[in-house]
């Protein structure tokens, strides 16, 4: 921990703590809510796809996993008489979808690359399937309603923000464990070259594993925020595939593999989504803009706006230090002094 690290940790906690109360109008609340929510899907899948580098596209499969177990315990037929009870079981979700994790990634980590990504993108599809399949647990197409939150009218995103936000800080937090620790190392050398990595001992499979079930644990106490939030969950929305590729995007966008990266592409664009969809929602357009977006990124920002900058930082230091102390405009024309007061070409 540098005092550095710390400043920058309070800071964000203080800014998190802060907004609301700033901004206290429903509708900026509400998109606080859900760039915070964003912001913390990122970086939880940062865990996986950008410190292992296994790319999955099938952790929306655990977000709407999160969401109908919130429904399930506390349907709309339920009288919540403490709001705060469905954020009270949140661990709980977050065990039980790690532990299913443990097989599905220890099957699907068999792959790697592009084919991981394919076999991970199979999970949401198999997951959708069986929520409009078992009527008799979800509601099938019809979908099933969850208890309403006893919060006060002129404050009612707010519990929900703060929810939010304390999951973000825990994404963030196993992110910054996986940068300082030798579990993140191990990572670190799994993404470099997992061949190499298992010939000089590391526990690849174990690793991953655990990158894996930790970053779906994240995701699914996530969802279960969002279903209390939106109070009724479909399965198309649920395990709605632009969940993923919204994550994914925004890991992308701000840099995988670092630590803030999630964050900053979550502040760009999910505001920017939300005004795009308000405008263009009608026709979907905005899914071509998220598209556009996207192509920009692998086009002019490969690594992403944190690597990129850091690049150039980096870069503009090694060009000041190599470069010798400022020359007068004589020494630029080429002149010496002579030591007699003259000069000599």
């Amino acid at each position: 921990m540098t005092r550095g690290g710390l400043s920058r940790a309070g800071v964000l906690a203080v800014v998190l703590a802060v907004l609301p109360l700033a901004l206290p109008q429903h509708w900026v609340v509400s998109m606080l809510v859900f760039t915070v929510m964003y912001a913390a899907l990122a970086s939880s899948w940062n865990l996986i796809g950008g410190f292992a580098g296994y790319p999955s596209l099938g952790h929306a499969a655990f977000f709407g996993f999160g969401a109908y177990t919130v429904a399930l315990i506390f349907p709309n037929t339920h009288n919540l008489s403490n709001g705060l009870l469905p954020f009270a079981i949140l661990p709980g979700i977050a065990v039980v979808a790690g532990l299913i994790g443990l097989p599905i990634g220890a099957i699907a980590m068999r792959t790697r690359a592009d084919v991981f990504a394919i076999v991970t993108i199979t999970l949401l599809f198999v997951a959708q399937t069986l929520a409009l399949n078992l009527r008799s647990l979800t509601g099938g197409a019809q979908g099933a309603g969850v208890a309403v939150p006893p919060f006060d009218v002129a404050n009612f995103e707010r519990p929900f923000y703060y929810a939010m936000a304390v999951l973000l800080l825990v994404a963030m937090g196993a992110g910054w464990y996986s940068q300082r620790s030798k579990i993140g190392l191990s990572l670190a050398a799994v993404r470099a070259d997992e061949d190499k990595a298992r010939g000089i001992g590391v526990h690849v499979t174990g690793v991953k594993l655990l990158a894996f079930s930790v970053s779906v644990g994240i995701t699914a106490m996530i969802g279960g925020v969002w279903a209390y939030y939106v109070d009724f969950v479909y399965p198309q929305f649920a395990f709605d595939p632009l969940i993923t590729i919204g994550m994914v995007l925004m890991a992308f966008l701000g840099g995988r593999g670092t630590l803030w990266g999630p964050v900053i592409g979550a502040v760009v664009l999910v505001p920017a989504q939300q005004y795009l969809a308000y405008e263009l929602g009608g026709s979907q357009l905005y899914l071509i803009a998220y598209a556009l977006v996207f192509l920009l990124i692998m086009r002019f920002l490969p690594r992403g706006i944190l690597p990129t900058l850091t690049h150039l930082r980096r870069r503009r230091r090694l060009i000041a230090a190599a470069d010798p102390a400022p020359r007068t405009a004589a020494a630029e024309l080429g002149l010496a002094h002579d030591g007699q007061g003259g000069a000599r070409v």
